[in-house]
This record gives C-alpha cells, sequence and structure tokens, in this order.
C-alpha cells in the first residue's frame, strides 16, 4: 500500500491560498454540511433547464455552417435568384441490364414521374425526365419545342426513333441517358425548405410499386444531407444511452461499488440537461455539431473520476469519511479546476470563428464543462456524505504495481523512451505530410450503404449527382448573344470536360447550337454558334416562346449579360469544385477576354466551407494551443514545467494526425473536432500528473535535483496512484465512445477509433514519458534542489 499523507499540504497547494480556492473550499464544506439543500437546488435547476426540451428545433444543413452573410452564401443565393435556380435536387437512376429504351421501362419512367409530381415539396414544373424534359426539333421551317415523350413507343421502329432523338442531341446524353443505354434519370428540384429525406422516401415508397428488371437508385445532395441528419439524431439517442450504461458498467468494475458509478453518471446528466437546455432556451437550433455535445459532455465528466480515485486512497488511509472527503478535494483542488480551465479553454477559441453552429457548439462544451466542475466540488461531496465506508472498494494491488513498473521503466530508462518516442515523432509527421484538407458529405456513408452506392452508380453511368455552376458575366448589354461570346463558353465547356471528374457541361451555347443544326435539316455541320448576333438573338427568342421558362431561364438572364455553365461533377469531394476552379482559371488566363467567371451552386459552397470552416478551426485550434500554454504556466507558476507538461499533449496530436495521413483519411469536420478534444484531455493529465508529483516531493522534503533515487521513487509513487486515476479516465473515456465503432456513419467510426487510441495514449505517454522527461531534466526544473 503506498504510504499515505503524512505532512501538511505546501503553501502553494493549500487550499484558501486564493480567491477561487476560498470560494471552492467554502462550497466544499457548504456541500458536505447541507447534502439536501445541494440535492434540491440541483434538482430545481435541472427541471428548469429540462423544460426547455420540448423547444427543441434542428438545422442540418450545412449551408448554416456559414453565416448568412457570407459572400458565398449572398452570392449563391443572388445566381440562383438570376437564373432561376433551384438550391436542391434529387437524382432518381434507373438502371435496366439491358437498355432503358423499351416499352415496359418507358411506362414505368411515366408513371414514377407521375407519382413525384405529387409529392409534397417538389417543384413539379421543373422536373425533368423522358416524359417532361423539352426536346427541340423542327417542324418545316419552324422550330418546335415539346416533350421528348408524348406517348410511350409501342413498337421498334417507334423506340428507334426515340433512341435517334436521344443521341443526337448532347443536351441529353449523359444527362437522362447513359452512352451505353442503360441508365436514365429524373431529376427533382425540390421547392425552398423541403427536407430532403422526407422526398426520398416518398420517392422509395413510389418506386417500390414498380418491380421488374430495372434497378432504382435515389442520390443527391439532399437526400445525403437530410438523410444524415436524421440518422445522426437516431443515433444519438441510441448511442448516448449505451455510451452511458457503459461508463456506469467500466466505473463499477473499477470501485466494485454502485455509488461512484451512479455519481458520475447523475453528474454527467445533470450536466448534460442544463447544457442543451441552455442552447435549446435560447432558440439556437441544434446542428450537425452541437448534437455532438451530450457525448462529448459525457466524457469530460469523465475528470471526476481523479476525485474518485484519490477518495477511495483516503478513506483507506484516513478511516473517516469527512477527513477523507476534505482531504481529497484539497489534493485535487487544483488540477481538477486547471484540467477544466484547459478544456474550456480549447473549445472556447471556437466562440471566436465564423460560423454560428461552430460558436454554438464551442460556447455549449465550454458552459458544460464550467457545470461539470461546479458539481464536482458541490454534488459529489455532497453524494459521498452518503456513501457507506465499506462500499469502497479495497485496493487493486496488481493495477497498481502495473502502473509502478510503467513509470518506473520511464524513469529507470529516460533515454531510450525518448529515443523511441523521437522515432514515433519522425513517422508521424512523415505521415502528416500525406493529409489533404477534404469534405464530402456523401463519404459520411460507409461503403456499400445504399445512399453511397446509389450516388456511384448514377455517377459511374451519367454526367454526375454534384452540381456546379460556372458564371460568365459581362458588363456589356446583349453581349451573351455575340459569336464570340458563345464560343469562349463552349470553349470553356470543353477545357473543364478534360477534368476526370466533370461528367458533363451544358450552357446556352448548347441550346443555339442546337437550335442551328434543327433549322438546317439536322444537318451535323450546322452543329455550331452562327457567325450573326441577329441569329443568335433571333434563335433565343423563338426558344424562348416555345420552351418551359426554366430552360432558358437557367442559363442565361434576359439582358443578356450574364450566361450560366452548369457543370456536372462525378464526386461530392470539395476537391473537384477545386479542380474546376483552377482549370477554369487556367483557362482565362490562355484565353484573355473582357469577361468575368465565377464559380457558384452546391458544390462551389461545398468547397468554400471546406476551406473556410475547416481551416478556421485550424487556426483555432492552434490559439488553443497557446492558450493551454498560458494556462500551464500559470498553473505551475513556471514556463519549464508547462514545457515539460506540453509533451504528453503535443505527442499525441502528432500521433493522431500522422496516423491520419498513413490511414489516408482527410482532415475533414470529425477530424478538426478530434483536434478540440485531444488537446483537451492530453493535457487534463499531465495537469494531472505534474501537479501530484510536485505535491508528492514538496510533502516529502526531496532533494529532487540531486538525490535521484527518492526523485524515481515519487515518480512511481504518482504514476501508481493520481495515475491511476489518469488510466482510469482513460480507460472510461475509450470504452463509453468504442460503442460509435459500431455506427453506420463513417464520422461517428472515425471519432470512436481516434478517441479510443487517443485517450489510450495520452495515459501512456503522461505516464511513461513524463517521468523519462522530469529524469532527464531534473537539473533544469529543480534549480533549487527541494520542490517548493
Amino acid at each position: 500500500m503506498a504510504a499515505p499523507f503524512r505532512k501538511p499540504l505546501p503553501h502553494f497547494f493549500r487550499p484558501g491560498r486564493d480567491s477561487l480556492d476560498m470560494q471552492l473550499r467554502s462550497l466544499t464544506q457548504f456541500s458536505l454540511a447541507r447534502p439536501r439543500l445541494i440535492f434540491a437546488l440541483v434538482l430545481l435547476i435541472t427541471l428548469a433547464f429540462l423544460a426547455q426540451l420540448p423547444k427543441i428545433q434542428t438545422n442540418t444543413n450545412p449551408k448554416n455552417m456559414l453565416p448568412p452573410t457570407s459572400e458565398v452564401r449572398v452570392w449563391n443565393d443572388s445566381v440562383d435568384r438570376t437564373f432561376a435556380l433551384y438550391e436542391d435536387t434529387i437524382v432518381v437512376g434507373i438502371v435496366h441490364p439491358a437498355s432503358v429504351l423499351n416499352t415496359a421501362t418507358l411506362e414505368k419512367v411515366r408513371d414514377i414521374t407521375a407519382g413525384i409530381l405529387r409529392i409534397k415539396g417538389v417543384a413539379g414544373r421543373d422536373v425533368s425526365s423522358f416524359t417532361t424534359i423539352d426536346n427541340v426539333t423542327a417542324a418545316g421551317p419552324d422550330l418546335k419545342v415539346a416533350p421528348l415523350v408524348t406517348k410511350i413507343p409501342k413498337n421498334e421502329a417507334e423506340l428507334q426513333a426515340l433512341r435517334q432523338h436521344l443521341f443526337e442531341n448532347p443536351l441529353f446524353v449523359d444527362r437522362i441517358i447513359s452512352r451505353d443505354e442503360k441508365t436514365t434519370a429524373i431529376y427533382v428540384p425540390l421547392e425552398k425548405g423541403a427536407n430532403g429525406k422526407e422526398a426520398a422516401d416518398r420517392i422509395r415508397e413510389i418506386l417500390a410499386g414498380y418491380q421488374g428488371e430495372e434497378q432504382y437508385y435515389v442520390a443527391g445532395d439532399p437526400v445525403a444531407r437530410d438523410t444524415f441528419g436524421a440518422e445522426m439524431f437516431k443515433l444519438m439517442g441510441i448511442f448516448s444511452p449505451i455510451a452511458g450504461m457503459i461508463m456506469f458498467i467500466v466505473i463499477y468494475a473499477m470501485f466494485r461499488s454502485l455509488a461512484p458509478a451512479a455519481t458520475m453518471m447523475l453528474v454527467a446528466m445533470v450536466a448534460i440537461i442544463w447544457t442543451m437546455g441552455l442552447g435549446i432556451g435560447l432558440g439556437f437550433p441544434i446542428h450537425i455539431m452541437s448534437s455532438m455535445a451530450p457525448v462529448f459532455l459525457m466524457a469530460i465528466a469523465t475528470d471526476s473520476i481523479h476525485i474518485f480515485n484519490e477518495f477511495s486512497f483516503r478513506l483507506r488511509e484516513s478511516k473517516d469519511k469527512r477527513t477523507a472527503i476534505i482531504e481529497t478535494m484539497a489534493a485535487v483542488s487544483r488540477p481538477v479546476r486547471y484540467t477544466a480551465l484547459a478544456t474550456a479553454a480549447g473549445f472556447a477559441v471556437l466562440l471566436f470563428m465564423q460560423s454560428v453552429p461552430v460558436k454554438v457548439f464551442g460556447g455549449l462544451i465550454v458552459f458544460g464543462t464550467l457545470v461539470l466542475r461546479l458539481l464536482s466540488f458541490s454534488l459529489i461531496p455532497a453524494i459521498l456524505t452518503f456513501v457507506r465506508e465499506e462500499k469502497i472498494v479495497q485496493e487493486e494491488i496488481v493495477a497498481n504495481r502495473t502502473l509502478q513498473h510503467l513509470g518506473a521503466w520511464g524513469a529507470r530508462r529516460p533515454k531510450t523512451a525518448v529515443a523511441i518516442s523521437a522515432v514515433m515523432i519522425a513517422l508521424a509527421l512523415f505521415g502528416m505530410s500525406h493529409i489533404a484538407v477534404n469534405n464530402n458529405m456523401v463519404a459520411w456513408f460507409k461503403p456499400g450503404s445504399e445512399i453511397r452506392n446509389a450516388d456511384a452508380v448514377i455517377n459511374r453511368a451519367l454526367g454526375g449527382t454534384s452540381l456546379g455552376y460556372v458564371v460568365v458575366s459581362t458588363s456589356e448589354p446583349e453581349a451573351i448573344k455575340q459569336p464570340q461570346t458563345l464560343r469562349y463558353i463552349e470553349g470553356l465547356q470543353r477545357h473543364l470536360e478534360q477534368l476526370p471528374v466533370v461528367g458533363k457541361t451544358s450552357s446556352v451555347a448548347d441550346y443555339v447550337k442546337r437550335i442551328n443544326r434543327v433549322l438546317h435539316d439536322d444537318d451535323p455541320r450546322f452543329d455550331t454558334v452562327p457567325d450573326e448576333a441577329d441569329t443568335i438573338a433571333q434563335y433565343l427568342f423563338l426558344f424562348s416562346m416555345s420552351a418551359k421558362p426554366s430552360d432558358l431561364d437557367n442559363v442565361v438572364d434576359y439582358p443578356f449579360q450574364q450566361a450560366n455553365v452548369w457543370v456536372q461533377l462525378k464526386s461530392w469531394d470539395a476537391a473537384a469544385m477545386a479542380s474546376v476552379i483552377q482549370s477554369m482559371q487556367e483557362y482565362q488566363r490562355a484565353y484573355p477576354a473582357n469577361l468575368e467567371l465565377r464559380p457558384a451552386g452546391i458544390a462551389y459552397f461545398n468547397f468554400v466551407w471546406n476551406h473556410e470552416v475547416l481551416w478556421d478551426m485550424v487556426k483555432g485550434f492552434v490559439l488553443a494551443l497557446a492558450v493551454v500554454l498560458l494556462i500551464l504556466i500559470f498553473n505551475f507558476r513556471s514556463l519549464k514545467w508547462a514545457l515539460v507538461g506540453y509533451v504528453p499533449l503535443l505527442f499525441t496530436i502528432l500521433i493522431i494526425y500522422g496516423a491520419v495521413g498513413f490511414a489516408g483519411k482527410d482532415f475533414d469536420m470529425p477530424i478538426s473536432v478530434l483536434s478540440c478534444l485531444s488537446l483537451g484531455m492530453a493535457v487534463d493529465f499531465s495537469i494531472h500528473f505534474i501537479s501530484r508529483l510536485r505535491q508528492r516531493l514538496a510533502e516529502t522534503g526531496v532533494d529532487a535535483k540531486h538525490d535521484l533515487a527518492a526523485l524515481r521513487e515519487a515518480l512511481v509513487w504518482t504514476a501508481a496512484r493520481p495515475g491511476k486515476g489518469i488510466m482510469r479516465n482513460a480507460i472510461l473515456f475509450a470504452a463509453a465512445f468504442s460503442v460509435m465503432l459500431f455506427a453506420p456513419l463513417t464520422p461517428y467510426i472515425t471519432v470512436g477509433a481516434f478517441i479510443v487510441a487517443m485517450m489510450l495514449f495520452s495515459a501512456l505517454f503522461t505516464l511513461l514519458y513524463l517521468p523519462a522527461l522530469i529524469v532527464l531534466m531534473r537539473g533544469w526544473l529543480f534549480t533549487t534542489g527541494v520542490t517548493k
């Protein structure tokens, strides 16, 4: 059994040396004196926050990750208004093993389209399929614009005529018919505010009624986005109680007592209710990030295990429960509150980000962390007054010895430990060099999932489910009608189509070329832009008189100063739109013109969101690193000890990001959130270890600079006693998050895998490498010999 504390706490560890210590001591003593009053106050406040939960609102649209005033949102909204575009479009893929150009399949396409038109939230007037899309032909000298299929072909001759109409019109190929004619698509635009998942579910119900050789696929950004949102909330509802149950079981196994398990779970649940109640009560909708707050707070609550760990030791030593509680809170008060401060600081930097949901998430975690620490000094001591002494577990000799050996290895072989860490750092840096910043919501679903499969099938067969635009603008009226302008746009299209990620482009130039051809007896030689501006103007006028308004509205404005080039992409990767932008700029440099080219659309928004939000979080993370270092300096009253305590934090971060690079994983939103958590938890372990080590050295009067044996003994004691709390914290944290490894969404799997690894690595690095560094640097750290 470890030797009990016999000497009084040194001056800088004694409670009451500063106003905050005095307030916390008073709060603890008040809680011990009036525990039932504490229970009543906590219950009343909890009920008040609980009453806010029915007001919950959700918003899973990534667009809201950026404020409405952001440049990209303002620009995209302007483009949508100018060209009468829809923010969201669902793509329904229909695949036949031989050809979709058969009577039975065409009848199904007709009936499915009719069913889709009746779905609430669908912009029926602009749904595009075989039976609704306009086809441009000629009736003698006149231009004729009519739906492609007005009646279903019944014989091979009629089917062949349809086939000819389809493949002779470049506007149709790779959009509503694949080159192998095995796939067609129905494009379903949604009215503003419509729920993509609900519309997709209704479409699937319609598709289920049409069995046969065909296979059906439903894809598109609103499907992925709103399905992810629905799944996310469902998973949080499932995983939060499962994680809590696992934590309860693990805590019970650690202490063999229901009291610590029930207390920690109660504290976590109270903090979660207060935090979520505050956010909902203030009117903030629950977004993708803020939905993770309950699990994060449950994990942060595990830091309270240091109180129970120390209490179990103190109770065995003093045999008096009240004395053990007071001594426990005195011993852990400083590290517990500074770990809370470090964690809160790590998330507080999110308050300075541009994204409102990121700010809300940061604010919620900061508030919840402070609530947890407040409850640590009030509710937990109050509950401990009712814990029977015989319910506290006896000392675990095996676990203590294992931790002693771990700390002893680092203290006795410091050079070997540092050499191993240097090799690991080198490998991690190499892995980090392969990290790419990217985001892809479709990839947030598991490979083999319905949404991933649908997206892959449609992208392989057709132009692509991701849509971006390139807006061509000029200040000259009627400039878009000029032949040189249309040829410039046509050249831009051919240039973009050279990219592997671009499946199809279309623009007003394609309509003009199509009209020119059909009015010249469908002669392929006239599939070109006419040489005269007046001819182009006449063509566009005739087309506007016959076609659906959206046909021309979608590609040109009516002052004819702006044209919209549609760019269908075969990937939702932000990198795909980045390549389009780069190619657009290359074309502009190679062929200078008095025209402005600007990207737009949902693919462009994803690119900007990826860049601004994720890099914003990276900058915030760097700022948090600096803030945490300042907290360590303030806590230890020493730059030297702060730098030593910083090592496990940096080591953990390097290893995590090195693993991300080696795994080929992109730096995306889940990884960026993990950054904040890894920062807070890794430094927590250092604060506990170093604070308790210095406390031990000061109590025993060890000359740590010259008495290496005594220093090693203190390090071994720290690894075995406070280190037991560190390891318990890590195991508990990892166990709670391990449930996420079984989620159907890859961000949850990523979060689960990396947190499990992060917590275990952080604890091991703290218990192994801190003793090694302290031994090697003792001459620099302990300048006066005896710690004071």
